[in-house]
């Protein structure tokens, strides 16, 4: 027999340590391109983006509800789910989620933890525990129409961004040199943006795996969202997840789908934003991961030059369809295993820590950090340096030949 109470106290540790994972995974989606165009240095970006998830945990509770209350059916009149299958599906979750990192695959965090609740749902309780009506229109359409908006979006945006700033000599018609340097500004706010965006969205779908474990063990009324201390125990735990930086992840969203330049970039980044934040207005629980890089390859395509990668996309879109699938089956075998008893939660545990740990040490033996994420990128706070190049431009020829003859030579870009 399973002791509910500790039960309980498991599945909030292990929803916790998935929220904080959700956070790393999912770092890139905010700031793989303005750390790509040195439009912010990497530790940098990581901080804000970090400080803005914080924030974007508390702003609203639409996706937690349809957690706790949509998906997985629960309550009066309804299937019970227990805490146990609970925690079956989030270690189901957790282990997809860590396995795609350590291979630099930026999936679906949100359908790791769908995949894993499902698969769990229906061995412990069966095919009726879930309300399939919710799961196709606020996760399985989303998941199909929002990447393909996104990138539409950024296609458009991208070409307008360089269509607007296109410079012509007025007396002769020629092409000027196209300064376009202000986008690394813009950059910084549309990122911002972003991370704020997915703190509304990913932070809360934790929150309702945690409101949906306590209505289950009988610690919360049926029907309520989620109280504050779970709202912010969510929002630091996704917090210090986007702080350690999924540097792995930011790798190929920055420069593996394709070369990303600080107008694309911007472009990319409000397209990503709108989405999220109008997914989070109707309760729908988007996979932001999704969003950004449908943006980041539409970027890609409404610029004129621009390569996309598309073997790192099809590997990208594989994942995709994998994840929902790949996290029930783990969900469904963590539940089977764990229906035993207490014995079985404990051999699920202790498997879990094991798979944990050494997805971990083998991640040491190719370490992927912010100084070495994202190479061959324009000059890191490249954004501050404009300035300063206009302020030298001022000043007479001379002067700055003079200056520069007694200067040595410009050092390499940081990495």
């Amino acid at each position: 027999m399973v002791d509910l109470t500790l039960m309980v106290a498991l599945v909030i540790a292990l929803a916790l340590f998935f929220d904080f994972t959700n956070g790393f995974h999912d770092t890139a989606n905010a700031m793989a391109t303005p750390i790509a165009t040195g439009a912010i240095k990497p530790k940098n970006a990581v901080a804000l983006a970090a400080v803005l998830n914080l924030v974007g945990a508390f702003l609203s509770t639409e996706v937690a509800k349809t957690i706790s209350g949509g998906i997985i059916r629960e309550g009066d009149g309804g299937i019970q789910i227990t805490p146990v299958m609970i925690f079956a599906g989030l270690l189901g979750a957790v282990i997809w989620n860590l396995i795609t990192w350590l291979l630099g695959l930026p999936s679906s965090s949100s359908h790791a933890l769908f995949g894993g609740l499902i698969g769990a749902a229906i061995v412990g309780a069966g095919f009726g525990a879930v309300d399939y009506s919710v799961l196709m229109s606020k996760v399985i359409l989303p998941a199909f129409i929002a990447p393909a908006i996104a990138l539409s979006v950024a296609y458009l945006a991208t070409k307008l961004a360089y269509s607007i700033t296109r410079r012509h000599d007025p007396d002769s018609g020629d092409k000027l040199p196209r300064k376009r340097g202000g986008f690394r500004y813009a950059q910084i706010f549309s990122s911002s943006l972003v991370a704020l965006a997915h703190g509304t969205n990913d932070a809360q779908k934790t929150m309702g795996v945690i409101t949906l474990v306590l209505i289950s063990g009988g610690f919360q009324t049926v029907g309520t969202g989620p109280v504050f201390w779970v709202v912010a125990a969510c929002a630091f735990a996704i917090a210090a997840g986007t702080y350690a930086g999924g540097w792995r992840i930011i790798r190929t969203m920055g420069t593996g789908l394709t070369d990303v330049k600080p107008a694309q970039g911007f472009a990319a980044e409000t397209s990503t934003a709108a989405a999220i934040l109008t997914s989070t207005h109707l309760g729908m629980a988007l996979s932001t991961t999704q969003v950004a890089s449908g943006s980041v390859i539409g970027s890609g395509l409404g610029r004129r030059g621009a390569e996309v990668r598309w073997g790192t996309a099809r590997r990208i879109a594989g994942g995709w369809l994998l994840t929902l699938p790949a996290a029930a089956v783990m969900g469904a075998a963590a539940a089977a295993v764990a229906a035993t008893g207490m014995i079985g939660v404990t051999i699920d545990g202790v498997l879990g820590l094991a798979i944990i740990v050494f997805i971990f040490f083998w991640s040491r033996r190719n370490r992927v950090g912010h100084d070495n994420a994202v190479s061959n990128i324009d000059n890191a706070g490249g954004a501050v340096r404009i300035k300063k190049g206009k302020s030298r431009s001022a000043r007479p020829a001379s002067a700055r030949t003079g200056e520069a003859s007694a200067r040595p030579k410009d050092k390499e870009p940081s990495k």
